[in-house]
């Protein structure tokens, strides 16, 4: 099953090298916009959503578009949503061959509530389950960002616990989250040693990292001055590599690229490579709405208003117009793992250069 499911993910990336594919693979999905941070880089929090969709409007539509191999849910805070376990209930029941799961935390909820859900997700047997834990700093830094005492705390007691689950699951991945920002410039290693001390385990394979970017339709922070200096995110970034132990696999190899490619963007200002949105991804938000990502805001249509059917927009012209200005290079210029993982996997060709 497990190799099944692998196979189809790599058919469906492979094939996006050499034609364009008649529906999408990966999905990105804001199932709420609740959160309890209070980020200076993020407005998120302030949002007070009310019109989400219902867990019978996302089993219709996971019935609807049983295709997708690769299903990345986030927020706002996901596990705010009291139905996610039902509503990843709902695409692996549906999309027979999903074989990765993403989402992240901000690991502030009930840690006993959280766990138990996960648990319930991991044991319905998809292949790979990857949590991101949010981590912006060191503890004093990290709480001053997210705008909770005790967060930097409650990241290492989510971990610890996460480590331990791991014991028992298999299937079960995490790593750190380091939104780089003018808030946490220069402080990426020193928060890889803090997290060290913490716990003796970790290492530097153990951080993910992303620019902090804008965007009014997802962050509403398009008024925020977060930018960090380039040169100094530049050096950052290619410490972590550095660190970075050589490992075996896809994920690896395609992180390594990810980072390489980091470093172009950051110093250039100018995405690295065409993305693929709208040709193997795309965004969807919690009121139904289809974005090609969440840094476009560009919305496309609305599942409410075909009936849940995401192919009658996926088809449409105002798609086929979305293909056609990544074609012609005027989408905005960003670089996130959103969408880049998917980006490097359809063009290993230009990905390598």
């Amino acid at each position: 099953m497990k190799s099944g499911k692998l196979l189809g993910l790599g058919f469906d990336a492979v094939k996006s090298n050499f034609t364009e594919l008649d529906r999408p693979y990966k999905m990105t999905f804001a199932i709420t916009y609740k959160c309890q941070s209070r980020c200076l880089t993020c407005n998120i929090w302030q949002r007070k959503p009310v019109g989400e969709l219902t867990i019978d409007e996302i089993r219709e539509f996971a019935k609807k578009n049983g295709y997708f191999k690769w299903l990345e849910i986030t927020g706002g805070e996901p596990f705010l949503d009291s139905d996610i376990v039902e509503i990843v209930k709902a695409f692996v029941e549906n999309s027979k061959k999903l074989f990765i799961l993403t989402m992240p935390t901000n690991s502030l909820c009930n840690q006993e509530m959280l766990a138990g859900k996960l648990k319930q997700i991991l044991d319905m047997g998809i292949p790979k389950v990857s949590i991101t834990l949010s981590l912006d700093g060191n503890r004093e830094l990290h709480d001053k960002i997210r705008g909770i005492p005790g967060n930097f705390d409650r990241v290492m007691a989510m971990a610890r616990r996460l480590k331990e689950l791991q014991k028992e699951y298999k299937n079960l991945f995490f790593v750190f989250g380091y939104t780089m920002s003018r808030l946490n410039q220069g402080h990426l290693e020193e928060t890889i040693n803090d997290v060290i001390k913490e716990l003796p385990w970790a290492t530097a394979n153990n951080f993910h990292v992303n620019v902090g970017q804008l965007s009014g339709m997802y962050y509403g922070n398009e008024d925020m001055q977060i930018a960090a200096d380039r040169e100094i995110v530049a050096e950052e970034v290619k410490m972590l590599i550095k660190k970075r132990r050589t490992e075996i696999g896809m994920i690896p190899i395609i992180e390594g690229i990810f980072l390489r490619k980091l470093v172009e963007y950051v110093t250039t200002g100018k995405s690295p490579m065409k993305s693929r949105s709208m040709d193997v991804s795309l965004f969807l938000d919690s009121y139904g709405n289809v974005f090609p990502s969440i840094m476009w805001d560009r919305k496309i249509g609305n599942i409410r208003e075909t009936d849940y059917d995401l192919g009658r927009i996926w088809l449409s012209p105002a798609a086929d117009e979305i293909r056609k200005s990544i074609k012609d290079g005027k989408e905005p210029d960003s670089w996130t793992a959103c969408e880049a993982y998917q980006t490097i996997v359809g063009d290993i060709k230009e990905a390598v250069i």
